[in-house]
């Protein structure tokens, strides 16, 4: 049986290694060594793939861009989380917690 972590505030999440990152036009684009599928991750996008380089709660992560951008914490989270949740089911992050 297949089991799937969901993910929380206290989740700790991080960038999974293999992908050839490249910035074109201000958006983040990458590549899969593994699997050869690309991806564009958009601006936004390629600044949370920046800050989850290292391993870091959702819940920070949220704080962090909540911080730095004119957006509530709680809308913020619920948009990380959907950005979080497409990463995941391309199995580009991993997930503790």
């Amino acid at each position: 049986m297949l089991t799937t972590t969901a993910l929380t505030s206290t989740s700790i999440i991080q960038q999974r290694e293999g992908f050839i990152v490249s910035d074109m036009g201000g958006e983040k684009v990458m590549m899969g060594i593994d699997n050869g599928n690309y991806y564009n991750l958009g601006e936004v996008g390629g600044i949370i793939w920046d800050k989850i380089e290292h391993a870091i709660s959702v819940g920070k992560l949220t704080e962090n861009l909540a911080s730095e951008y004119d957006i509530s914490r709680d809308e913020c989270e619920k948009q990380v989380l959907s950005f979080l949740d497409s990463l995941k089911h391309e199995n580009l992050i991993t997930i503790k917690g």
